[in-house]
């Protein structure tokens, strides 16, 4: 054996992990889960450029001014290159505004001045963007946590223009041909309308000389050259410069004032002379974010596809907050159009992030997520409720009221930054009124819910799955009740909590729809999505009792009937009726792709149904499930995700469950065992101390927990607490091809769960 192929195969056996300790942020590709459409999402993301939980981002854009799909892998042409602050396609975008270049002749229209391009030139990493357009403009981006860098390097000879686009709203432009700089603000945008003084300041400072400029209406085309000033709805600006030139481009912005714009401005990129400074930065900032998990013994594939999902799960929720001359947080409220000290968090759907992204937050960035449960109760105090879902301010989005999740969960892992009795003031005011904000904002059915104990169907759309999670949000505001000793609420809330059981009808097995006078609703079918439930079927609703698992077991008739229906989920076929939906949504066509039976794993509401084998005495099936779920339904490609991506919460699955475990219960402090994907795992933690999950002899064969020690002492329990693993040590696991059935089986081994026996 020559030494070159010796050093050749040591690469490939150890390389991975060692290069991936050095630079993490190379094996993220942003373009994951892009190759999106209305039909089937892949992911419904864009290449992201960003830092982590930066309050804005940067993408090019693909789609039409206004369209919610910002950029979709398999179109053509590139229209600008945006500010961007989507959750999500299906919620669109606010203050937005683009640039573009161009050469040859001026062309304003989105349509007009698009060019094309290949994958085969563009570069895309969280800390850089590049992308060699066919109009000859070689495009580069790197972030800051409120601008960019930007370089436009035109072709020799060619004209050099670039087009400020204003979006769908209303803007205003300054340009200051002797600065060499634009001023000015958007307002557009769904998350923007509540206040007519909410707006995104905005400086964009070039480093060359204007040749030529005017200012334009993407309403009629109109151009004015010479004009420097503008204002109204989709009011832009254009310059041209010397033929041939590179042109870099520092962009700041501010929801409070432009003078704030000009602090960002100088405060985040006033000492990067070139893109290369700003591009450096941001990955020395990416890497050591990243390097919070470290994971060795897997493939290249695995790598790339964990640390993809980690940088997508690390954009959510987004600061809202600035930073003024002296150095302290303020920022302008959504909630009330008032501009206050502290900080402040938004851009997240609690529906979907309560699960799992919050719950890794709350292990990774303790500090981060205690001033994010505290801005819930400003938020409170400045709206008269508690989020539920942010975009900016308050859309009430979805079902539920998870906020009480948040505030629960971080109380039992020990994050004391708010007041318990307010907070459980606010969910009480949240839990019996009907805010004016979507369904999510207070409670549909309230009073049904109060009396009845449950949401009667079809009063109430999507009635048995807010039964479901309104139980379970009243465990939590009630398990936040008895950790602070808060027997008033303790008792309120104690009642409800069981409500799960109204909506069960063990005639057919499952959670359905029950009318007003307490009678089922007709014609069960359990393969029929849409009416009492939300984007999904009975299948997928009939797990959601994450406080209970035991009483749903009983409920079923014991864990032989409980883990015999839960198998069932995998072999029955997956048919889709499509019911009062009324034509295919794209999640019946992602649970049809999987292929899994009835796991519909590319929606929130069965994402933690694997793990419930560890309440039945038959952990080794979530071991199983669960590195089939990775390996099947996830990439680090276009194609990614098995559904939307969320918010971070389908990526944050998989990073909690490439670790090992997941937190089928927000309001506890267990995080329950699945099965790690890699060999060794190293969380280095807030507190300086490491968290080191060792898994011998794991393959794509050995998936299955033969037997476990924590710190050297022998582990038979089903779950890990959050003070286990903040605590740091280790964590060995010996994994093995052959389940073994006589581990984690006692009732002591088993997760919480209210009921006990």
């Amino acid at each position: 054996m020559t030494t070159r192929f010796y050093s050749t195969l040591l690469l490939l056996i150890f390389g991975f992990s060692l290069q991936a300790q050095e630079d993490l942020a190379d094996y993220v590709n942003t373009l994951q889960g892009t190759n999106s459409k209305h039909e089937l999402t892949r992911g419904n993301t864009y290449p992201t450029t960003a830092l982590p939980f930066g309050m804005n981002t940067w993408t090019p854009q693909t789609g039409n001014n206004g369209d919610g799909w910002k950029y979709q892998y398999f179109k053509k042409t590139i229209r600008g290159f945006q500010q961007a602050h989507q959750c999500s396609s299906w919620s669109n975008d606010y203050a937005v505004f683009s640039l573009m270049p161009s050469t040859g002749t001026l062309k304003l229209n989105e349509n007009e001045r698009q060019s094309g391009f290949s994958h085969d030139n563009e570069t895309a990493k969280p800390h850089y963007y590049q992308v060699a357009l066919e109009n000859g403009v070689n495009t580069e981006m790197a972030p800051t946590e409120r601008g960019v860098h930007m370089r436009f390097s035109y072709p020799k000879k060619e004209k050099a223009f670039l087009v400020l686009d204003g979006y769908t709203g209303l803007s205003n432009i300054e340009i200051d041909e002797k600065n060499k700089r634009i001023t000015g603000y958007v307002h557009n945008g769904r998350g923007m309308d509540r206040f007519d003084h909410f707006k995104n300041y905005f400086i964009i400072q070039f480093d060359k000389s204007f040749k030529a400029f005017g200012t334009w209406d993407n309403t009629n085309g109109k151009k004015q050259e010479n004009n420097n000033i503008a204002k109204g709805k989709g009011k832009g600006a254009y310059i041209q410069f010397k033929d041939g030139t590179n042109v870099q481009a520092k962009i700041a912005s501010s929801y409070i004032s432009i003078k704030q714009a000009e602090v960002t401005l100088k405060n985040e990129l006033g000492n990067d002379k070139k893109l290369e400074d700003t591009k450096s930065s941001a990955l020395k900032i990416w890497n050591t974010h990243l390097s919070k998990i470290k994971v060795e013994g897997g493939s290249e594939t695995d790598f790339k596809t964990f640390y993809s999902c980690f940088f997508r799960a690390s954009l959510f929720s987004r600061k809202f907050y600035e930073i003024n001359e002296a150095g302290e947080p303020y920022y302008f409220s959504p909630y009330d159009g008032k501009v206050h000290d502290g900080y402040m968090y938004t851009d997240t759907g609690f529906w979907d992030t309560f699960r799992a992204q919050f719950p890794l937050n709350a292990l990774l960035y303790p500090e981060m997520h205690g001033r994010y449960v505290s801005a819930l109760l400003d938020a409170y105090d400045q709206c008269g409720w508690l989020p539920s879902w942010s975009f900016p301010s308050e859309a009430g989005s979805m079902i539920g009221n998870h906020a009480i999740s948040l505030l629960a969960d971080a109380w039992a892992k020990g994050i004391h930054t708010f007041d318990p009795e307010k907070a459980l003031k606010a969910y009480y005011h949240e839990a019996t009124e009907k805010g004016p904000w979507g369904p999510a904002n207070g409670r549909h059915g309230y009073k049904e819910y109060y009396t009845l104990g449950y949401v009667p169907y079809p009063k109430y759309g999507e009635a048995t799955a807010k039964t479901l999670e309104y139980a379970y949000d009243d465990f939590c505001a009630y398990n936040l009740a008895k950790m602070t000793g808060n027997t008033f609420y303790q008792n309120i809330f104690g009642r409800q909590m069981y409500n799960y059981k109204n909506v069960y009808d063990e005639k057919v097995g499952f959670m359905r729809g029950r009318k007003k006078d307490g009678s089922w609703v007709p014609d069960f079918d359990s393969y029929e999505w849409g009416g009492p439930f939300t984007e999904g079927n009975a299948w997928h609703y009939l797990w959601s009792v994450f406080q209970d698992p035991k009483g749903l077991i009983n409920l079923m008739g014991g864990e032989e009937r409980f883990n015999t229906k839960m198998d069932s989920v995998f072999s029955v076929p997956n048919t889709v009726h499509v019911g009062t939906y009324g034509g295919k949504i794209h999640e019946m066509t992602e649970m049809e792709m999987a292929d899994m039976g009835q796991y519909a794993h590319g929606n929130q509401p069965i994402q933690h149904m694997i793990y419930l084998y560890n309440y039945s005495g038959q952990p080794w099936k979530a071991q199983h499930h669960v590195r089939e779920v990775m390996s099947k339904l996830y990439s680090y490609t276009e194609n990614g995700y098995p559904g939307d991506e969320d918010q971070g919460q389908t990526s944050s699955w998989y990073v909690l469950s490439a670790m090992g475990f997941y937190s089928v219960c927000p309001g506890t402090d267990e995080y329950i065992l699945g099965s790690p994907l890699f060999e060794k795992t190293t969380i280095t933690l807030e507190n300086g101390k490491e968290f080191v999950i060792s898994a011998k002899n794991n393959s794509e064969k050995n998936i299955f927990i033969n037997n476990a020690n924590l710190n050297s002492d022998n582990f038979t329990k089903n779950y890990l607490t959050y003070s286990q693993i903040i605590a740091g040590g280790s964590f060995n696991l010996e994994m093995t091809d052959t389940p073994n059935k006589t581990r984690g089986l006692k009732e002591t081994d088993k997760p919480f769960s209210l009921t006990e026996n």
